[in-house]
């Protein structure tokens, strides 16, 4: 038995012994990274938020696709509420809790349009910023870019800035997607999410 363990590193490199050195650097050469399939992400009738495991995240840049379907049509209890923004994806920022310091993009059922908007925290400060509205059953590429001195989100052509509370890479954690405001999801809503490496 151990004369077979020491040889399996020597049966293994083998076949690349048959190889010239043009072939072998070619088969060692790093691919790109696999693009993952997407995830669907579901909020409950009566809940905030899908279920996710904590993630830490360490990032200058993230960029996701994102399709919505007819679930994302609702009415809220209060008229008022309506108004309000739902959370899509991003990550918290500076090390902090998300409602310290975080960017993530918004969306929210309002005058018969979905609507996709830049929301972020600065020094526990919030701001919210239109992007722009979409269609439901459509794929769309969402950027956010994190530099010195602001948030980027980027959604097709469209830009919108908002002021960042510290510099350097982001650090911080995965922001999922979340249902409201102050009142729940009123029945199940489903967006699926691409990340793109």
């Amino acid at each position: 038995m151990k004369s077979f363990i020491t040889k399996v590193p020597l049966l293994l490199a083998m076949p690349f012994l048959l190889l010239s050195c043009e072939e072998v650097e070619d088969a060692v050469k790093p691919q790109n990274p696999e693009v993952e399939e997407g995830t669907t992400y579901v909020i409950n009738p009566g809940g905030h938020e899908t279920t996710n495991p904590l993630k830490l995240v360490t990032a200058n840049s993230m960029k996701f696709e994102v399709a919505f379907d007819s679930t994302a049509i609702y009415s809220t209890k209060n008229p008022n509420n309506q108004a309000d923004i739902n959370k899509l994806y991003g990550m918290s920022d500076c090390g902090t809790f998300h409602h310290e310091n975080s960017a993530r993009f918004g969306w929210r059922w309002y005058k018969n349009k979905l609507e996709l908007h830049a929301y972020s925290y600065k020094g526990g400060k919030n701001t919210s910023t239109f992007i722009t509205a979409i269609d439901l059953k459509k794929t769309y590429t969402c950027e956010l870019t994190l530099t010195d001195t602001k948030y980027i989100y980027k959604v097709g052509d469209k830009t919108v800035e908002h002021e960042r509370a510290c510099t350097g890479e982001g650090k911080g954690y995965q922001l999922y997607p979340y249902f409201g405001g102050d009142e729940t999801a009123p029945h199940e809503i489903k967006i699926k999410i691409k990340v793109l490496k």
